[in-house]
């Protein structure tokens, strides 16, 4: 088993708030004295493409939307378009607080998720893969909607090297599931000059941290990625939607 299998689960705060393009230029000058720009941004951002699956019943957005204290989301995640890291993760949540596990995946194993063929996940050496492997049997996870959603970060800060407390200020996009086609069209998530801004840290966030975070304007939100971008689609498979449609042709 690997070693990294084993390490303690750490949760950490997550807050995001939704602000303007015009308070992420002051926050961002705000938070320059501060704090250090991720390394990986380069030319001040990056982009996150990430691949979100659910089960039969649509639990992660059911149990989002339902309030349940303790839940769990599946998704594939790239950064810059790029094959050369590919991860699984499960992002467990517990009220405001998170805790994120990943383990490798190579770009052949990617397609033979979307195909249906997980038995390779079985044989895995981690066990985030063997656990999948189950979830996609026994609840028969696959991907919501047939969509992924792009994340382009607009500012991502530091205030450690260790990542203890890290903001990012990202726009969100909804794309097809080819995560790997850099030419993919997007349709916008949020309304126009808006984007959201999340503040993770663990443990206590310093107070002059906290002090620049809230421009007046900034409106602090629950909401979630995943839960957004679904409500985008949702006409694509929901109950809802079928049933509207059956009203509207008996009538």
């Amino acid at each position: 088993m690997k070693k990294a299998d084993r390490k303690k689960e750490h949760f950490r705060n997550e807050w995001k708030y939704l602000i303007s393009t015009s308070e992420k230029e002051v926050l961002n000058l705000r938070m320059k004295p501060l704090m250090k720009l991720d390394p990986h941004a380069e030319n001040g951002g990056y982009l996150i493409r990430s691949l979100y699956f659910d089960d039969y019943w649509n639990s992660a957005y059911e149990e989002k939307e339902s309030g349940v204290l303790m839940r769990k989301k599946y998704r594939i995640r790239i950064y810059n378009y790029s094959a050369e890291s590919i991860k699984l993760e499960r992002k467990k949540k517990f009220g405001s607080y998170i805790y994120k596990e990943d383990a490798p995946l190579t770009k052949d194993e990617v397609q033979k998720i979307l195909s249906g063929e997980y038995e390779f996940l079985l044989k895995s050496p981690y066990n985030l893969c063997r656990e999948f492997y189950i979830e996609c049997m026994s609840n028969m996870m696959r991907t919501e909607n047939n969509r992924s959603i792009m994340r382009e970060n607009h500012g991502s800060w530091m205030k450690e090297r260790s990542g203890s407390h890290l903001i990012q200020m990202s726009e969100l996009l909804l794309e097809a599931m080819y995560i790997f086609d850099s030419t993919l069209p997007a349709l916008s998530v949020l309304e126009p000059g808006k984007l959201i801004m999340e503040v993770k840290f663990t443990e206590m966030l310093p107070q002059i941290v906290r002090d620049i975070l809230q421009p007046h304007a900034a409106e602090f939100t629950a909401v979630s990625k995943y839960v957004l971008c679904y409500e985008k689609t949702r006409y694509m498979n929901g109950f809802e939607y079928w049933y509207e449609t059956q009203e509207r042709e008996i009538l």
